[in-house]
């Protein structure tokens, strides 16, 4: 295989009317890569794609595929070397199936059509390899649009180029034909190919791209692995969005979460607390935009790496063994700092905490789910996690409102 990249993009710039759709972009893409394009609407997905197969003309800058610029190639010999997903399946001509598919090697028959039997069984090869020859003979008008989808790429796997372009492939499918269809085209990759995907869904790519190209306004923001690419400073950039990224515990690749645009909520909460409840409460109160301060919680554990995500204070432990000196200390620091204390979870520790003397007698502790008692004289708020931000909210108001006053138990 030559170390020389399948497709060349060197700083394009391309200018739709008067508004700038792509701003010196570069890329070198290799064979057998499946690399996502990522960014918002109106980033230069579609524009690059579409520069890429010599449908849109740079004003500055050039796309080389296998070494050759594509604006010295005729059409038939760009639709040799690239194969187009479009985003729109929609084809209002009743073409059977197999009549469609068949489309993908004009460029290789003479222009009165007929097709030998390699075109034959190019077409046959790739109806079975896309699962569509049971409706072969089907009109594509009478087939859903996941069928219609895989229709379309059984056409581009017939063409049978070094290149696929798919624009938001899957934009208008279902889950499972999501997935069938990311499948299909890992297959793609591993036999060689180079595919560039516009893809809108950040997990889909995440999980299924070698690398990822980040474009907003037209700009490339950043290029490589997901992991690289998808951070909460380039989201934040890209977007305009505040986000976490933690990593899904199944497929191991990132995940994006973005957090609504509230204002930020005025004090400070410490969650005591484990487990999944702790997780729940911690994220509903980050995502309300209070400050949150978290432990102690044993190192490496969900909590721990979803707080430390989340921008949160964490105090940790080792996950097995005594904890070390200073870890109550740094605790009843962090108790002592905050407006308010939610306990969420067991936690072993909490017996070993003098929270009366930390937090005083008439301090609030807001307990989510059946926690068990914790110490005389403390003011106890029992409530669930869907209530938890509206009863740390009622706490507050009735501190304002009675600043060192509370009704005892």
């Amino acid at each position: 295989m030559s170390d020389q990249p399948v497709v060349e993009i060197d700083a394009v710039t391309v200018t739709l009317g008067d508004v700038t759709a792509l701003r010196t972009v570069s890329a070198d893409l290799e064979a057998g890569r499946l690399v996502g394009l990522i960014g918002p609407n109106g980033a230069g997905k579609t524009t690059l794609l579409r520069t890429i197969t010599a449908a849109v003309t740079p004003d500055a800058g050039s796309v080389r595929i296998e070494g050759e610029s594509i604006a010295g190639l005729s059409s038939r010999a760009v639709s040799r070397r690239v194969a187009v997903v479009p985003q729109d399946p929609t084809l209002s001509f009743a073409f059977d199936v197999r009549e469609i598919v068949a489309m993908g090697r004009t460029p290789y028959t003479n222009r009165f059509g007929g097709g030998d039997r390699a075109d034959a069984d190019a077409v046959t090869a790739a109806m079975e390899r896309t699962d569509v020859s049971r409706f072969a003979d089907r009109p594509i008008t009478d087939v859903s649009g996941g069928e219609r989808q895989r229709v379309l790429l059984a056409r581009a796997i017939a063409q049978d180029t070094p290149v696929l372009l798919l624009d938001e492939p899957t934009a208008s499918l279902d889950v499972n034909h999501r997935i069938r269809t990311f499948g299909l085209v890992r297959e793609l990759v591993a036999d060689g190919r180079t595919v560039v995907a516009a893809i809108h869904d950040l997990g889909l790519a995440a999980r299924f791209c070698d690398e990822l190209l980040l474009l907003s306004d037209g700009r490339q923001i950043a290029r490589g692995s997901p992991a690289d690419v998808l951070t909460p400073a380039r989201i934040e950039a890209a977007y305009g969005a505040t986000a976490v990224v933690t990593t899904n515990p199944v497929t191991g690749t990132p995940t994006v979460t973005a957090l609504p645009d509230r204002p930020a909520a005025d004090g400070r909460i410490h969650v005591l607390g484990l487990g999944r409840t702790a997780v729940g409460a911690m994220y509903r109160l980050r995502v309300a935009g209070y400050e949150v301060s978290v432990g102690p919680v044993p190192a490496g554990s969900t909590l721990a790496q979803s707080a430390s995500q989340f921008g949160c204070s964490v105090t940790t432990t080792p996950a097995f063994g005594t904890p070390p000196p200073g870890t109550l200390t740094s605790v009843e620091t962090a108790l002592k700092a905050a407006d308010l204390t939610v306990l969420a979870g067991n936690v072993d520790l909490a017996g070993s905490l003098d929270l009366p003397s930390l937090l005083g007698s008439d301090a609030p502790i807001v307990c989510v789910g059946d926690y068990p008692p914790i110490a005389e004289g403390v003011h106890r708020v029992d409530t669930t996690i869907d209530d938890l931000v509206a009863a740390v909210r009622s706490e507050q108001s009735e501190a304002d409102e009675h600043p060192g006053v509370r009704a005892s138990d």
